[in-house]
């Protein structure tokens, strides 16, 4: 059994190197580098987003301003409703209570669109700025060798080194 082994391990000193086993695998390691970002003090901090955050919340107004007003009139006309309801025959009562349903889901629609339509929006404006995120780290990447750059929130990795975070650069 001693013999087994002995040779077992003498043949395997033997073919590691001549095999690249173990320089090849040390060389890609040492060419394997990974940095991350925090995206969200990148996009804190990067040019033209207070631009941006302001020209968004100035166009998103008038979507605020609209809802606001429905939601108003919905108001009005639910307490329209109780205050006259014990005076209201069935079929009243149902004509109103369907008018109501029928502004509630109006509402809910217009909701939905102006939110798809703010998200839209957001992201024309914020297109830009990305793209620019994007060409530095490339750059940061290419010129410090790095084989690629993650996003990654610190709190969310439970361990790594600090040397990796290149967001302050």
């Amino acid at each position: 059994m001693r013999s087994f082994l002995r040779t077992a391990c003498a043949t395997v000193a033997v073919l590691t190197p001549l095999l690249g086993f173990s320089n090849r695998a040390q060389a890609q390691q040492s060419q394997f580098k990974i940095a991350f970002v925090n995206m969200a003090i990148l996009l804190d901090n990067a040019p033209g987003r207070t631009q941006a955050e302001s020209t968004y919340a100035r166009e998103t107004r008038s979507y605020s301003d609209q809802l606001k007003r429905m939601n108003d009139s919905l108001n009005t006309l639910f307490t329209s409703y109780q205050k006259a309801e014990p005076t209201l025959t069935a079929a009243q009562k149902e004509t109103r209570q369907k008018a109501m349903r029928d502004l509630q889901g109006a509402l809910q629609d217009k909701q939905q669109q102006l939110s798809q339509q703010a998200q839209q929006r957001q992201n024309e404006l914020m297109a830009p700025i990305m793209e620019q995120v994007k060409k530095v780290l490339d750059d940061i990447r290419t010129e410090d060798g790095y084989a690629m750059i993650i996003t990654g929130d610190p709190n969310l990795i439970l361990s790594y080194d600090k040397n990796l975070d290149i967001t302050d650069r």
